[in-house]
């Protein structure tokens, strides 16, 4: 009987979708990017909250409330206002991307996230997908996700944890308004975005999404790398599409559109947008500037490269330093990714530069860049040379490598991804499971795992793993893919499959600046990615702050937000 009146009223929602996208055909237009001119605006610097207060000249917890608005926002001089949805602690102040927050190393920072969006949507989404909704069909489920947090399950915002305004409504493993942050973690970079069933695509798309910054004075100031809010800047870099009237641009029909009326496999826009504005300028100083680069896409790799050849210098990768810097002519980062890099702009050869790209898309057997995609923002370098205090160190922070010897338990984690008679993408599963299947993965606290993902698409899948962070050791291509593939379709068992026999192709090394801890990596298509995964702090030999293994437990997923909606996902329980 429940399973009826779940399917009545996905056909009613169908219906009421069918009805929006009928109404707003007329109103696709897209706003030709060829009418934005680039380098126009000036590249925002976000608001900053800190996330502890300082009592007698020592910092101690913050509370903060964070509220999520809809209002309208200015992605560029030659676009109409947007309407967005935007974090801030007020209508008025709150952004796109949302305010960043810093945080400090062992203070706790507690956070109580309100929604105060409307009672629809401002894109259309899709119900035929596993989704949150309301049972009263009203009001924007939302919930936020900390990426790289390293925190107890009922802060780390599950997927149906949601809530409506004024929790109103709330998800089946709904727990807490006030999230609890412990920051006990390594410094670094991490990122909060929406994490809610079915609509993670299109609640970031509407601009819900932030820079979050663990800081740890004494062990990064020795260090000396550029460093104030004038030469240490988060990008968050992401693509948008917009119509006409300025409003964001996400297609009304589904690739298989008698399947899913919305749902398509990727979303790219042409509008390269960088702290909430399109291609935007920022002169600098002939000297050394940090940027923490986060891809906020939704499924755009981004291959970055200055095109007057300046380097990046690489320190750290997501939420982890490396243990020396690495030297870089492009960077690749996928959607979710964070690479903290150091350009040195007295080494141009010019008064100003570009920050462009090249990755196809999607990744990596897509379309090329165009005149618009290809370009990211510009760099006008001032004319004369001055002191600088920051520098390059040669070695950074050193974590305990992988022990893979001592690892106890090894998984094969396989990736999906299934067709329609017209050979569209339908859905894409991990392990050939559904997300609400019982778990399969259960991972002892304090234990490391070696897990083998097998990519059997043709799609590069950027694998997040929610707590856990991990050490990629190698990638080795299958042989008779398609035969590997069959067997696997079949019985969805590696080890019958004789794994070993079809992983014995070529093998790709770790590039140096990818061979740290990180919590998001490139699934390569057709291959086996073997990662070291540790269930516990790497800086440290303490047990976790925190019970990590209550209820709703913790997840991992693929970051394409397209794919993890449908439903490219796993719930991923610790035990002790």
């Amino acid at each position: 009987m429940a399973r009826m009146e779940r399917n009545l009223m996905l056909q009613l929602v169908s219906m009421f979708l069918m009805g929006v996208i009928l109404g707003t055909l007329a109103k696709d237009e897209l706003f030709a990017t060829t009418h934005m001119e680039m380098f126009v605006d000036e590249l925002p610097d976000m608001p900053k909250i800190r996330g502890f207060d300082v009592v007698n000249g020592v910092p101690v917890s913050k509370s903060l409330k964070i509220g999520m608005f809809h209002k309208k926002w200015k992605f560029h001089r030659d676009l109409p206002l947007t309407p967005v949805f935007a974090y801030g602690t007020s209508e008025r102040t709150a952004t796109v991307p949302g305010p960043t927050i810093e945080a400090l190393q062992g203070i706790d920072t507690y956070v109580t996230w309100q929604n105060h969006l409307p009672s629809q949507h401002i894109l259309s989404w899709d119900p035929t997908i596993p989704t949150a909704i309301p049972s009263t069909k009203k009001g924007i489920p939302t919930v936020v996700h900390l990426h790289g947090g390293i925190d107890e399950p009922e802060s780390d915002g599950n997927a149906a944890s949601w809530f409506t305004a004024g929790f109103e409504e709330r998800g089946p493993t709904w727990t807490r308004k006030r999230y609890h942050y412990y920051n006990f973690q390594q410094p670094g970079n991490l990122w909060y975005h929406d994490h809610a069933m079915g609509l993670t695509r299109v609640n970031l798309l509407a601009g819900l999404i932030g820079a979050y910054i663990i800081r740890h004075p004494l062990v990064e100031a020795p260090l000396g790398l550029p460093n104030g809010d004038e030469f240490d800047r988060p990008l968050v870099i992401f693509d948008r599409a917009f119509r006409s009237n300025g409003s964001i641009y996400i297609n009304s029909t589904g690739n298989n559109p008698s399947i899913h009326p919305q749902w398509r496999p990727e979303y790219f826009g042409d509008a390269i947008i960088v702290n909430g504005k399109a291609w935007p300028n920022m002169i600098v100083r002939r000297r050394k500037y940090r940027f923490r680069i986060i891809n906020a896409s939704n499924a755009r790799f981004f291959r970055f490269y200055f095109t007057n050849d300046l380097e990046f210098f690489h320190v750290a990768s997501d939420s982890a330093y490396h243990e020396q810097p690495v030297k870089l002519r492009e960077l690749l980062l996928a959607p979710s990714e964070i690479a903290d890099v150091v350009v040195d702009f007295s080494k141009s050869n010019s008064d100003w530069v570009i920050l462009a790209n090249n990755a196809p898309y999607p990744y990596p057997f897509g379309d090329p860049v165009n005149e618009a995609n290809g370009k990211v923002m510009k760099f006008i370098v001032k004319k004369y040379r001055e002191v600088d205090t920051g520098r390059i160190p040669k070695k950074l922070i050193k974590y305990p490598s992988p022990d893979v010897f001592g690892s106890l338990v090894t998984r094969y984690i396989s990736m999906y991804e299934y067709t329609s008679a017209i050979n569209e993408p339908t859905h894409m599963y991990i392990n050939g499971k559904p997300y609400e299947a019982p778990v399969t993965e259960k991972p002892k606290v304090g234990t490391t795992e070696v897990w083998n993902v097998i990519n059997l698409t043709g799609d590069n899948h950027p694998l997040h793993i929610h707590l856990g962070l991990f050490a990629v050791l190698d990638q080795t291509g299958l042989v008779n893919l398609d035969e590997f593939k069959a067997c696997m379709l079949n019985t969805n068992d590696a080890i019958k499959c004789q794994i070993s026999k079809y992983a014995s192709g070529k093998k790709m090394g770790v590039l140096a600046h990818e061979k740290g801890w990180k919590n998001v990596y490139k699934m390569m298509p057709g291959y086996v990615t073997k990662i070291f995964v540790r269930f516990s702090y790497i800086h440290s030999n303490t047990s976790y702050r925190f019970d990590a293994t209550t209820e709703p437990g913790y997840v991992y997923h693929c970051h394409i937000l397209d794919h993890e909606d449908n439903v490219m996902m796993r719930p991923l329980k610790l035990v002790h």
